[in-house]
């Protein structure tokens, strides 16, 4: 178990400082699937991201990899859950450990303590999973896919981010960033 080293602040100053992670689930006619998103909260950007048909520790730890690779593989980064058996699992607290990242927990039943993590699928919620029955777990994979690489991170503008996609504003700082040095 990690302590809660967030506290409800879902705030940050730069990129790779917290990442939330969470699962979702759904439905299809084939079975359940199961969704693990990380959110580096400085830009909402969803860094990484496992999808399977079995909630085992390995989504998670599948996600956490993926967000290290396509992040530069950044350190000391904390990395936010609730308290789900997946991210209290031996081989995701070894993930944490080998990519030298820290493991933060919310309280046990306090939905609130990851609010930040539980608004994106919500999003995801409405814009993909409720709009129709879907037939394949291989469908709605694609589809959750889609909509995070596509819609997500490339059209959907955000108030937080001065109305920009997560996209742009994380190429807005970066270029701001490398012009003040």
């Amino acid at each position: 178990m990690h302590d809660d080293l967030v506290e409800r602040h879902f705030t940050a100053e730069r990129s790779n400082e917290l990442w939330l992670t969470d699962i979702a689930e759904h439905k299809t006619a084939e079975g359940k699937l199961y969704l693990c998103a990380i959110k580096d909260v400085y830009s909402n950007r969803i860094v990484g991201y496992s999808i399977d048909s079995r909630m085992k520790a390995r989504l998670a730890v599948d996600a956490l990899n993926m967000a290290v690779a396509h992040r530069g593989n950044p350190r000391g980064v904390i990395v936010h859950s609730d308290r789900g058996s997946q991210f209290r699992a031996r081989k995701y607290v070894r993930a944490l450990r080998r990519h030298k990242l820290h493991g933060s927990m919310g309280r046990v039943g306090a939905c609130g303590d990851n609010a930040a993590m539980e608004s994106f699928f919500a999003l995801l919620q409405k814009n993909v999973l409720d709009r129709q029955k879907w037939a394949t777990r291989e469908e709605l994979r694609l589809a959750m896919i889609i909509w995070i690489e596509r819609t997500y991170h490339r059209r959907r503008r955000q108030r937080r981010l001065g109305k920009l996609t997560p996209i742009e504003f994380e190429t807005i700082m970066r270029t701001e960033v490398a012009l003040a040095a």
